[in-house]
């Protein structure tokens, strides 16, 4: 299992447990289970119909977790966070054909009932690759990659910069490197090199920093186009104790509306989630539902 220090989030519309069931289904070597259950009392008015139901569904692709958040219609993932797929043929014995063919059975789970972004076909960056949003709304890159290039996760999330964020990218790699650590660090970086629609020159047409082996990619957007970061993916950070938690929440809280229950929007639009590493046992405190509710920041102690 990788080092896992950064955990996406996706926010579903009351079917996470399908969604979960689902994602299992359709992506090789993906596990989905219950997490956490709304508790039966202490919830709000609007929550009370959730009573008993999930709350979190832990999905395991590959090395990765990535958690399905079961909540209401006030917010539904797009484009702006995606996430890559690499089906390296040294994961099927150096069978190339064997990846291709895994790739073409995932692309066809997940684009039934969604929308293709960019169709299953041979690009300069892969010779097998395509986009799909699927039926609950979450963008994937599905890459046959070559053996011969440096290895990568089978999950790498993508941030795609657009709109406010436009051109950003290179500087929103920067400031997370800084901020997440001695473990973290930048890697490949490569510009437009020429304007390309709303990307200047320098702009990022692709670019990546890991923390641990953990790594992410981001870009800016060579299109017109407007899918600003929303909480439909957000990205957690599990803290070690509330000196970190303070720490990142300082430097990371730009828009201090959006503060709420440990979530947090930072200055390119991209909603994180600053946790304890202990969230789990914390939540088994009497009240501690409502108490958590109560907050902004996250304060161990007030748990």
């Amino acid at each position: 299992m990788q080092d896992q220090r950064i955990f996406p989030n996706i926010w579903c519309n009351g079917n996470a447990e399908e969604a979960g069931e689902f994602y299992a289904a359709a992506i090789p070597r993906t596990v989905s289970v219950v997490e956490a259950r709304y508790p039966s009392e202490g919830l709000l008015d609007f929550q009370r119909d959730m009573a008993g139901k999930a709350l979190t569904v832990a999905v395991t692709i590959g090395d990765t977790l990535v958690r399905l958040i079961n909540a209401g219609p006030e917010f539904r993932p797009n484009p702006s966070i995606s996430f890559i797929l690499n089906f390296d043929p040294l994961d099927f014995g150096g069978d190339v054909a064997a990846a291709r063919a895994s790739l073409d059975v995932t692309w066809a789970a997940l684009s039934a009932g969604g929308e293709v972004l960019m169709p299953l076909g041979e690009y300069p960056f892969s010779a097998h690759y395509g986009w799909v949003q699927d039926r609950y709304g979450v963008s994937w890159q599905l890459m046959l990659t070559k053996p011969e290039g440096d290895p990568r996760p089978f999950v790498v999330p993508s941030l795609l910069f657009s709109g406010a964020a436009q051109n950003r990218a290179a500087e929103a790699i920067d400031r997370y490197v800084a901020l997440l650590g001695p473990d973290a660090a930048a890697g490949h970086r490569f510009p437009y090199g020429a304007a390309t629609g709303p990307a200047t020159p320098e702009a990022i047409m692709f670019g990546e920093f890991r923390v641990g082996d953990q790594w992410i990619s981001a870009m800016d957007s060579g299109v017109e186009m407007d899918a600003p970061f929303t909480n439909g993916v957000s990205l957690q950070v599990n803290c070690a104790d509330q000196a970190e938690i303070d720490r990142l929440w300082d430097a990371l809280s730009a828009v201090p509306e959006a503060e709420q229950c440990g979530w947090l929007v930072d200055p390119f639009g991209v909603s994180w989630q600053i946790v304890p590493a202990n969230m789990g046992e914390l939540m088994q405190r009497p009240n501690a539902y409502e108490h958590m509710m109560g907050m902004k920041k996250l304060v161990i102690a007030d748990f």
